[in-house]
């Protein structure tokens, strides 16, 4: 789905010491990229990207707002999940249902209205839910070597979802080989997190093989095991019942080196979530600022995902197509429920998705006219929503699981991208995407009478771009500006779902949807000098037929019945800022904020429609930090502030939610972290990080439960 060449240079992460004769797996005709750079960390060279205009560039040039979350920060951060590993950047909010999921906010939207790829492949599929859900938290943290977050509206380069956000994550690859011969290696990592009772583990081994005509071959084997505990809140909270869970992860990855510039890739990876609490719904959830309790005496979700993928990479072909990028792809997700209700009825759903996915991508040269990317990408799912059942005398729905069963869900894109230089100082960068959706479900409840349907649409549509940079001086200040096309289609899970929602609601199918349609205009302004950078953006995204829940007025078992319709126009619009200023050698000042607005109309329970807050607005955010960086590299320290103010700007389903969201909003907090490290040896890095140092009560907006209280962070990673 888009240039992969970056993905093949890895780069030696800290404490790594690869084998004496070994060299790393790059392709020595590409730029090696080097740790990635935000502002805060001037004193870094700036990584490659390849998110924002799917070929490699300097995030700097990308006319678009775009942060890099390289290998070192994964490691220092000692990020619970991967959706953790957002909550430093602007305008990202990481709301979490309970603490083994986690669905980011990125520019007020959050599940299906952003995009996350891994290695270019699409996480999301038909079944994912709106609003919140858990899926981007199947995604193992310690299996990766970076992330790229490009915020706005992306559908000309990628597709339906790319609304709010695209993020994409890069998996390790192999990386000790020698001049000649085997080299092996591998590496430990251990972390140990006190307010979750955590305890997390992962071993790596790598054996690399350069053959006598240079080909390479590398492999790259890793698994890892987490268990957490029960969730220590802040001073008054104290310990969050039923919040304990397992995961366990493994990964595969082989290259094989043609040339110079030309491989194969090989990845298999997996990860299970055991008995994920949804807390809140329980009568073990905790009461804040006047939130509800749940009723129900158990609600536990397993969560299994596999990915399989073999890709091609090819680059500096120096002919008409300088370069192909092809991938074809495997990836089954499958979840399951038990629930015992307040009456002692227990139930269980289940259902598994399975996605064959390719992509095609070509890079030319084309002079005068640019650099062309262009290529087609196409994703099948085929769904069974195996069962819904109850005990005692309650009976099993014959019709569907939780989404129609046996279904079948296609999204076909054909795109094109136009990199222009515009004279010396200027770039100007055109896409164009068209793409075309289809649903066919042989097995739904019809909400009206009760009765098995099939149900069968068709969507397309056509999506452009434009974005502009401009050099007001030469590889240190820019200005640029945009307007994206956005688009996305409805799911299967818009169309089927017969589910529980946010605080008791029953969600039921709603056949006959139309496709969501938005515009994102940006401008923004990047500085890179020496002792000095910062990234500013402000950007408005328009909202047309959005689809949203809203009560029907009905119910059914004490539940409200909720269902959706393409009934949200408006906008959102926001600010986000980020410095960094080397204020003394070595120590540097960071910080930033964000700011966000909205207005979008919707059906209240009354059924009467009216604009009003979108639902779960990311508060008013800022952070300052000051960080120190050993200038041999042995050792830093950094302490940061967190400030956000209360979330008040609900919206009624908002207010609806009340097992989440306190009535009038959320309340703001100020959250007070530091973290040392230091490189013990040559092979080994330590790690401890003290969170919420004034052990503060606190709730991250819209999420189940508090956030941990006073805990101290240990990490440890050596390599052999």
């Amino acid at each position: 789905m888009l240039a992969m060449h970056a993905g093949a240079m890895a780069q030696t992460a800290p404490g790594v010491t690869p084998a004496a004769n070994a060299t790393p797996a790059q392709d020595p005709a590409a730029p090696v990229p080097v740790p990635g750079q935000n502002p805060g960390e001037t004193t870094r060279a700036p990584a490659v990207v390849v998110t924002a205009t799917r070929t490699a560039q300097d995030p700097f040039e990308a006319p678009q707002a775009i942060d890099l979350i390289d290998n070192q920060r994964l490691l220092r951060g000692g990020f619970r999940s991967t959706p953790q590993a957002l909550r430093e950047l602007p305008s990202v909010m990481v709301q979490e249902t309970a603490p083994g999921q986690g669905s980011p906010y990125l520019r007020g939207f959050t599940g299906y209205q952003n995009l996350l790829l891994i290695d270019g492949i699409r996480l999301n599929n038909s079944t994912f839910r709106s609003g919140p859900n858990q899926y981007w938290s199947t995604i193992d943290p310690l299996s990766l070597d970076r992330i790229e977050v490009l915020r706005g509206v992306a559908s000309a380069q990628y597709g339906s979802d790319a609304i709010g956000g695209t993020v994409q994550v890069f998996t390790k690859s192999p990386d000790r080989y020698a001049a000649s011969g085997a080299a092996y290696g591998g590496a430990l990592y251990a972390r140990y997190a006190t307010a979750e009772d955590s305890v997390m583990g992962r071993g790596e081994l790598q054996v690399g093989q350069t053959w006598a005509d240079g080909t390479r071959t590398g492999f790259l084997i890793g698994g890892d095991a987490r268990s957490f505990g029960t969730l220590e809140g802040g001073h008054s909270t104290g310990n969050q019942l039923n919040t304990d869970h397992d995961e366990t992860a493994a990964d595969l990855k082989i290259e094989h080196w043609l040339g110079k510039h030309e491989r194969l890739v090989f990845l298999h990876q997996q990860m299970r979530q055991n008995d994920v609490p949804r807390t809140h719904a329980t009568v073990f959830g905790q009461s804040y600022a006047g939130t509800s309790v749940g009723s129900d005496l158990q609600r536990d979700l397993d969560q299994e995902r596999r990915l399989s993928y073999l890709q091609y990479h090819a680059t500096e072909l120096g002919g008409a197509i300088d370069g192909v990028h092809l991938s074809l792809s495997w990836q089954e997700q499958r979840e399951f429920e038990d629930r015992i209700t307040s009456a002692a009825v227990e139930r269980w759903q289940a259902f598994g998705v399975g996605t064959l996915g390719a992509f095609a991508q070509f890079d030319s040269d084309a002079g005068s006219l640019g650099k062309l990317t262009y290529g087609v990408d196409y994703y099948r799912d085929t769904v069974n929503s195996w069962f819904r059942r109850s005990s005692g005398s309650q009976a099993s729905d014959p019709i569907q699981g939780q989404v129609g069963n046996d279904s079948t869900y296609d999204l076909l894109g054909v795109f094109v991208q136009d990199l222009l230089p515009l004279g010396e100082r200027a770039e100007l960068q055109l896409g164009a995407r068209y793409t075309y959706a289809a649903v066919d479900a042989d097995s739904v409840r019809d909400p009206s009478n009760n009765q098995k349907i099939a149900l069968a649409d068709e969507w397309d549509e056509f999506t452009a771009s434009a974005h502009l940079r401009y050099d007001l001086v030469e590889k240190s200040w820019n200005v640029y500006s945009g307007v994206s096309q956005g688009f996305r289609a409805p799911s299967l899970a818009d169309l089927t779902l017969f589910d529980t929602a946010r605080s008791g609601e029953l969600e039921v199918p709603a056949p006959g949807l139309e496709a969501e349609h938005y515009v994102g205009y940006e401008l923004g302004t990047k500085v890179r000098a020496e002792g000095f950078s910062a990234q500013a953006a402000w950007y408005y995204t328009d909202i047309e037929d959005q689809i949203l829940r809203f009560p029907t007025g009905g119910t059914s078992g004490g539940s409200a019945i909720v269902t959706k319709d393409n009934v949200g126009d408006g906008y959102i619009q926001g600010a986000e800022l980020q410095v960094g200023w080397e204020v003394i050698e070595s120590t540097t000042l960071f910080g930033g904020g964000s700011w966000q607005y909205g207005r979008i109309s919707n059906f209240n329970q009354g059924l009467e429609r009216r604009n009003e807050y979108p639902s779960r607005l990311m508060p008013v955010t800022s952070r300052v930090g000051l960080r120190w960086e050993d200038a041999a590299g042995r050792g830093h320290a950094e302490t940061e502030v967190v400030r956000a103010e209360d979330a008040d700007k609900t919206s009624a389903a908002d207010d609806r939610d009340t097992q989440r969201i306190p009535p009038g909003g959320t309340p703001g907090y100020t959250v007070w972290n530091l973290r040392f490290g230091w490189q013990v040896s040559d092979r080994t890095d330590f790690e401890v990080a003290l969170e919420n140092v004034t052990d503060v009560d606190y709730r991250v907006h819209g999420s189940g439960s508090n956030s941990p209280g006073r805990s101290f962070v240990f990490s440890m990673r050596t390599t052999f």
